[in-house]
């Protein structure tokens, strides 16, 4: 006889399972909350996309497209992928619906899973869950350049108080925002600075890891993001971007600062704060959290004009910003903030047949108050009812035998003390949810 397979979840995967997902959906639920008193709408793209549309926007040499996507053929031989992030897909959203023809901006947000290959660890899974928000507006209503600066800055600083607003909203402790601004290519500022930063890498390349020199060649800004304790003393001495910023994306910065301020927004200055992916110009932006060791970073964003373009569309500017949910979730754990209500409201103990549809429009009556109901599905003993409750966390339980059918006065028992009373069926619900 065949041995029979155990299935186990793909390492890098894991089921959620309830009570926790109770906790999930909070979260979400609070989102959705937040993000619509500032305008926001949700948006769900496709789980994959077409290869090309991740390798244009976040860039063919980034880890995430080198290395991390879970890449294979459709049946029509494209390459299609499963999406690593979703800005790339709603700006491809915006390009195809022809959302540039909408009043702009256009305000986004999103949740759901994404896929990258790799190395699972504390909060990082290869299935991963974001909540995230985009806000894309075309320039046939802000034409760009400097007088663009102040208006630029505040729709930058709102984003950035939405998200504080969010995290304020679940309780999460220990919040801390960190700005910085990289530059931007077409202004000369950036592609400036990053030849000044390799060559002053270039002298330092025989103490860098394996990792840094692959990307002094690909791209030098990632190497401020290494972790390494060997290379920190070295990138200490690196020049930083903000001395090297046009009087424009200077501008942009300091108005940035400005307007935070005016929403009491703290932040921290972060020179070494530049991003993972390609497409993020002058503002960008990292929330940190306690409780997730190293990998303590919950959610990152910032400014990426000029990407719809990028992908065949009109000329657009955007900001946007990703929660990871798996280390949210968390951080609310460890912090004690991720209590959430287990077991039933009511167990409904009948015994007698002559008693259950009374027990049913019970049921029905109480769930439709908004209550959670457990109705046994067969006539249960006495002791054997409550004891089933006790082990389903029960708050309380209603107690109709053909004595309650007959009066009409239903015996409610509270099960944290024992207490006991009788009353009028009418009177139930408001008794459960007083």
């Amino acid at each position: 006889m065949a041995e029979k397979r155990k299935f186990q979840a793909i390492k890098g995967t894991r089921d959620l399972l309830p009570p926790e997902t109770e906790l999930w959906n909070r979260v979400e639920q609070t989102a959705r909350e937040v993000f619509g008193t500032y305008g926001f709408g949700e948006i769900r793209p496709p789980i994959f996309e077409p290869t090309e549309l991740f390798a244009r926007s976040i860039g063919l040499e980034t880890d995430v497209v080198s290395k991390e996507m879970y890449t294979f053929e459709d049946r029509d031989e494209t390459s299609v992928s499963l999406r690593p992030e979703a800005t790339a897909s709603v700006c491809r959203a915006y390009i195809e619906h022809n959302m540039h023809a909408l009043p702009q901006p256009v305000k986004l947000y999103y949740m759901g899973p994404m896929f990258r290959r790799e190395r699972p660890q504390k909060g990082r899974y290869r299935q991963f869950y974001q909540i995230g928000a985009e806000l894309l507006e075309a320039l046939q209503q802000s034409q760009g350049g400097a007088k663009d600066i102040p208006k630029d800055a505040a729709i930058d600083a709102e984003v950035i108080e939405m998200v504080m607003a969010f995290f304020a909203r679940l309780g999460l402790e220990s919040v801390e925002l960190d700005i910085n601004s990289i530059g931007h290519n077409a202004q000369n500022c950036r592609p400036a600075y990053v030849a000044k930063l390799k060559a002053e890498l270039e002298k330092v390349k025989d103490k860098l890891g394996p990792d840094s020199q692959r990307r002094m060649e690909t791209n030098p800004l990632r190497v401020l993001d290494s972790k390494l304790e060997s290379e920190q003393a070295i990138i200490a001495t690196l020049p930083r971007i903000t001395d090297h910023l046009c009087s424009d994306c200077a501008a942009q910065y300091a108005e940035l600062k400005r307007q935070l301020g005016l929403r009491g927004v703290a932040y921290r200055e972060n020179w070494r704060l530049v991003r993972g992916l390609d497409y993020y110009m002058r503002t960008t932006f990292e929330i940190t959290a306690k409780g997730l060791g190293s990998q303590n970073a919950v959610c990152g964003g910032g400014r990426y004009d000029g990407l719809v373009e990028l992908l065949g569309g009109p000329s657009t500017k955007g900001i946007g910003f990703a929660i990871g949910e798996d280390r949210l979730i968390l951080s609310l754990q460890e912090a004690g903030k991720g209590a959430v209500a287990q077991g039933r409201d009511v167990y409904i103990a009948w015994m007698g047949e002559k008693t259950l549809a009374t027990a049913i429009r019970a049921a029905q009556e109480l769930r439709q108050a908004g209550l959670c109901v457990e109705l046994p599905p067969v006539e249960q003993k006495f002791g054997k009812a409550l004891a089933q409750a006790d082990k389903l966390g029960a708050r309380f339980a209603l107690i109709l035998g053909e004595d309650e059918v007959a009066s009409g006065l239903w015996t409610v028992k509270t099960l944290a003390d024992g207490t006991q009373k009788k009353m009028a069926a009418a009177e139930i619900v408001k008794f459960l949810k007083g």
